[in-house]
């Protein structure tokens, strides 16, 4: 008899991960390169344990080593035993190595992208420090629906509603097996399999928009709208994502065309260019020019698109990370002050 369904489908989603990883392995190996080394980030809870234990199944059957990381956020009493535990369940699993690694949360963004960014800032130093291909992300379609949703709020336009991408990170560090399957799927390998799991009271904290939005925006579409809300917003994601890219390509080939001789964006020249790939080619100049990308909103953009678009003398928009975009004889100057 075979495994559970549930059990079945989380298995495969990541076998065929650890093939990709592989393959791109054994096609640019290192000089005395061992078996890859894959990680799972899991912080206890249903998906990351499912994902986890996937991992270890797996990973026996091939030629890769596989271990894990959870991150203590200290943001609740007793998070450090906690960490301590789900470490504990990942050797047990076999996966070596198993650790547990505690960080700082800082205040920028708010409290939840403060929290991301303290995570994958310890996840990239677990990687780089164990030497790991790659890291194996425990998000669902569910995760996905709810990330087109945030960014739908945002209005940040199509690259946010394309929401997680199945591969990203430095060099394709980050991998996201689960991205078409549903929480519930995962809850039920959870089940079949016997593995305790640790529900994050955070999840469920109205406090928090991804909450509310959980437990209260999906609900209240699927209500309105029917069932398949949650799929929908996943191909949407998709879809965007495919678009964004294509756009991405298109921007990064005009720019060139649009610079003179000294390398200075010319206005008229970017004028004429359609507007999705004008804002791109200006994202990427002021990127360029030291803006942090996760601090540039849709906003800022359309500032300086304006200085193009809308003329009338003003004077230069300030941006994140100290850099400033003012427009000065005919030419787009932009430069961190």
């Amino acid at each position: 008899m075979g495994p559970h369904p549930a059990v079945a489908a989380i298995r495969l989603a990541v076998r065929r991960v650890l093939h990709d990883v592989l393959t791109e392995h054994q096609t640019d190996p290192a000089p005395d390169a061992h078996p890859p080394l894959v990680l799972v980030a899991c912080s206890g809870g249903a998906d990351s344990m499912a994902l986890a234990s996937a991992l270890a199944f797996e990973a026996r059957k091939l030629p890769v080593r596989a271990g894990g990381i959870t991150v203590d956020h200290g943001l609740q009493d007793g998070s450090d035993t906690r960490a301590g535990e789900v470490a504990g369940r990942m050797t047990a699993l076999g996966l070596t190595p198993s650790e547990a690694v505690s960080v700082t949360v800082g205040r920028e963004g708010g409290p939840e992208a403060a929290a991301r960014d303290a995570r994958y800032a310890a996840l990239d130093a677990a990687a780089e420090r164990h030497g790991a291909a790659a890291i194996l992300l425990g998000h669902t379609r569910d995760d996905q629906a709810e990330t087109v949703l945030l960014g739908l709020a945002r209005g940040s336009g199509i690259r946010s509603l394309s929401g997680m991408a199945a591969i990203s990170g430095a060099s394709g560090r980050y991998r996201r097996p689960f991205l078409q399957l549903d929480r519930q799927t995962v809850r039920k390998a959870c089940v079949a399999q016997e593995l305790a799991v640790w529900d994050d009271p955070h999840n469920s904290d109205p406090a928090y928009t991804r909450s509310r939005l959980r437990h209260e925006g999906l609900p209240a579409l699927e209500k309105a709208l029917g069932k398949g809300v949650v799929e929908a917003l996943a191909r949407t994601a998709q879809l965007s994502r495919d678009d964004a890219d294509a756009l991405d390509t298109w921007a990064a080939d005009a720019e060139t065309s649009v610079r003179d001789e000294a390398g200075a964006l010319e206005c008229s020249k970017l004028y004429g260019l359609p507007p999705a790939v004008r804002r791109r080619v200006l994202r990427r100049a002021v990127i360029a020019e030291g803006a942090p990308a996760g601090s540039l909103f849709a906003r800022h953009i359309e500032e300086v698109d304006r200085l193009i678009t809308g003329w009338r003398g003003q004077g230069a928009i300030n941006l994140p990370g100290r850099v400033e975009a003012r427009r000065q004889g005919g030419r787009l100057v932009i430069r961190q002050g």
